[in-house]
């Protein structure tokens, strides 16, 4: 469905379509997976009828109740972005999808940034190639996209790098409110643009440098799942992927194994669809777990940073000793 269709939805004339278009929301689908109170906030057009058309989307685009057989049939139009690494594709399922939330957590120098960086290339490869045939948006909350990077890994991959870099749209967030309203832009100017990839590189970092103290934890998590769920609803909307890195903050009880978890609590573990842990390993490598997810198992390949960006470690040798947590 195009966003043409606006105007075929009970109770939406030209105008109504017009405000709806002007707020961000361009299509069928992202009506049906809008709040109805967000709509009217944005759109000032009264509740009530709000409600209206926000059920006459959600019936033209689904019931109520679905069988999983449609489910099943929904999903088989769900893509894979590889990572340039055969490991960690299958590790992934067979790489990045869409309509699916994946964070990527770990320390600094783990690997999360440059994990980034390699899909905003291979995801506007052809989808024979590993890619998904569209561009990029990458949100960028701690300034560390590079885009001499960018064309290293572009160069390295027979890519074009002028042509990779042009296809990547960048926005740097200074603050939480900003980040959210860079978010809030994303369901018109996805489809617009052929987005096909969406990065937040980090999804936490703004939260925990102005949300100090626990009297504002509350307020922190909240606005935290406002927009990871904004994301998810994307990621529907729009049969795209969305990727977000995630710190990891140190438990100090902790005496054995690992003494990092995932900062954001049970808000990010509760709106990402797949959470991948990585860390450094030995001889350069890192590795990479996964720790919670609906469709893949439990395990943990070995990838390594080079010119070309992520590729496959060679098995064998000894291990390190956080190789072994």
């Amino acid at each position: 469905m195009g966003s043409f269709e606006l105007e075929k939805l009970d109770g939406v004339g030209s105008a109504t379509a017009g405000k709806l278009r002007s707020a961000g929301i361009t299509t069928v689908e992202a009506v049906a997976v809008t709040p109805p109170k967000e709509i009217a906030e944005k759109t000032g057009i009264g509740f009530n009828t709000v409600l209206n058309f926000v059920d006459a989307a959600r019936k033209m685009v689904f019931s109520d109740f679905y069988t999983a057989e449609e489910l099943w049939k929904k999903r088989q139009n769900m893509c894979k972005c590889s990572t340039g690494s055969r490991n960690l594709d299958k590790l992934l399922g067979g790489g990045i999808e869409t309509q699916a939330l994946t964070e990527f957590i770990g320390e600094f120098g783990s690997g999360k940034t440059q994990a980034c960086l390699v899909l905003s290339i291979m995801c506007q490869l052809p989808t024979d190639k590993g890619g998904l045939g569209g561009k990029v948006v990458y949100i960028d909350t701690e300034g560390t996209f590079v885009p001499e990077r960018v064309f290293e890994i572009a160069s390295a991959l027979g890519v074009d790098p002028h042509e990779a870099l042009g296809n990547i749209f960048l926005a740097r967030a200074y603050n939480s409110s900003h980040q959210s309203l860079l978010i809030e832009h994303l369901p018109r100017f996805c489809p617009e643009n052929n987005v096909r990839l969406v990065v937040v590189d980090s999804m936490i970092s703004h939260f925990r440098s102005e949300y100090m103290g626990r009297e504002n934890l509350s307020e922190r998590q909240q606005e935290l799942n406002h927009q990871l769920h904004r994301l998810l609803r994307l990621t529907e909307a729009f049969n795209l992927a969305v990727v977000v890195t995630n710190q990891v903050q140190a438990n100090p009880t902790a005496f054995f194994g690992d003494p990092n978890k995932p900062a954001g609590g049970n808000v990010m573990a509760h709106a990402c669809t797949h959470r991948v842990y990585l860390r450094k390993g030995g001889k350069g490598t890192r590795i990479a777990t996964i720790i919670d997810s609906p469709s893949l198992p439990e395990g943990k390949v070995r990838f390594k940073i080079t010119q070309k960006g992520i590729e496959d470690a060679q098995d064998g040798g000894e291990e390190a000793p956080e190789d072994k947590v």
